[in-house]
């Protein structure tokens, strides 16, 4: 019994040393913690407010907050550790070796970091721009410390590593403010083709999103057996290609039956031998 008591006392003491010794680091540390998240938010807050006023480029703005962010929490480790009793210089040394270790087990995180920087040097797409790649169309949201974000017509969020999206191919709609829509109709040849051209022309006329002064063409593509193809060309602005593809699409059809413009009617070739 005595010795548990004993045991029991020296427990007691050693806890309360510690407390003695390092409960006011410990408490001064989980202070700073608090206060210096806090403070990283609000400053990312404030530069994103700064850079919104003085107009800063949209496509480097979510970079930057998101550098910031990193070096600011790596800084409030730091000052953890130093306010623990770490000392400082071995603690970067740690630091930087696991940093190294790190690096040369996520070297495609380094990759997509300088991909990054190559498409905010060199500027194939921009914030808001539509652009086609890797097999996704869609807006460009953000273009982020190692990912670019897409948002589909469709409103899905496509994340895309910035490493391989710096060295592929991207078809960017938005860089020349308009754009071609091009649809092709297969019409029945015994459809007159003057009043098959003037269906398409009459759909091209009313559409509201053509671009008036810009030459839209209606032309014979490809003579069949029993029917003609027809290419359709609309310019538009990128921001209305779509809304001008399903206008033609809807409208096109429509007035088909309002002018009694025939699909293609099958044919049946019969061969007899004597």
């Amino acid at each position: 019994m005595e010795q548990a008591q004993t045991n029991a006392q020296r427990i007691y003491d050693q806890v309360l040393t510690f407390a003695t010794l390092y409960g006011g680091r410990i408490l001064l540390a989980i202070v700073t913690l608090i206060i210096g998240l806090w403070l990283i938010g609000w400053v990312t807050k404030l530069l994103s407010s700064v850079m919104t006023k003085r107009h800063v480029d949209r496509d480097v703005q979510p970079f930057l907050l998101s550098l910031l962010n990193a070096v600011l929490r790596v800084l409030l480790l730091l000052s953890i550790a130093s306010t623990l009793g770490v000392e400082t210089t071995s603690f970067v040394a740690i630091i930087g070796a696991a940093g190294l270790a790190v690096g040369l087990a996520l070297q495609g995180s380094l990759a997509n970091f300088a991909g990054g920087v190559l498409i905010l040097t060199f500027k194939p797409f921009r914030v808001g721009d539509l652009v086609s790649t890797q097999g996704f169309t869609g807006s460009v949201e953000a273009i982020r410390i190692f990912d670019t974000i897409l948002v589909t017509l469709d409103n899905k969020t496509i994340i895309l590593p910035n490493g391989p999206l710096s060295t592929t191919s991207i078809v960017n709609i938005s860089t020349r403010g308009i754009i071609r829509v091009d649809q092709v109709y297969t019409v029945g040849s015994q459809n007159d083709l003057d009043s098959t051209k003037a269906c398409f022309q009459n759909v091209v006329d009313g559409c509201p999103y053509a671009l008036k002064d810009r030459a839209h063409d209606v032309l014979i593509a490809k003579l069949n057996a029993n029917s003609r193809d027809y290419d359709v060309r609309v310019w538009t602005k990128s921001e209305t290609y779509w809304a001008t593809y399903y206008y033609m699409l809807e409208n096109v059809a429509r007035q088909f039956g309002k002018d009694g413009i025939e699909s293609p009617k099958p044919q049946l070739f019969v061969t007899t031998e004597d």
